[in-house]
């Protein structure tokens, strides 16, 4: 079964959920502010970064990466990153495809062959 990281209101998240069902995958939908407000969000950013630098995994593209204080997005560096990533589960880039194999992280889902 693949597993598909997102927000439950993100299209992007959607539409891959959807193609990958239509080419008849298996695809558990996690949604990573559920996953924060259960208490799990920190064992799965700890699995993410295992397979993705933490660069890739952080999306300053995002609303909430705008909206952040000049001061909480200088001086980025792993250990701070993670920090803003487990407080803020919107700046994780999505979607996150976990084969269980490798983890495909973003903007090119539609490129993505599981």
């Amino acid at each position: 079964m693949l597993k598909l990281y997102g927000l439950s209101n993100c299209d992007r998240c959607r539409r891959t959920r959807r193609r990958l069902e239509a080419e008849g995958h298996s695809v558990e939908m996690l949604d990573l502010r559920r996953l924060a407000d259960q208490g799990e969000l920190e064992a799965t950013l700890a699995h993410l970064l295992t397979h993705a630098d933490w660069s890739m995994l952080l999306n300053r593209r995002s609303t909430t990466w705008r909206g952040l204080d000049e001061r909480d997005r200088a001086e980025l560096d792993q250990t701070r990153a993670v920090e803003l990533l487990r407080t803020h589960p919107s700046l994780i880039q999505r979607p996150v495809l976990d084969t269980g194999t490798q983890v495909l992280v973003g903007r090119a889902a539609d490129d993505w062959t599981a």
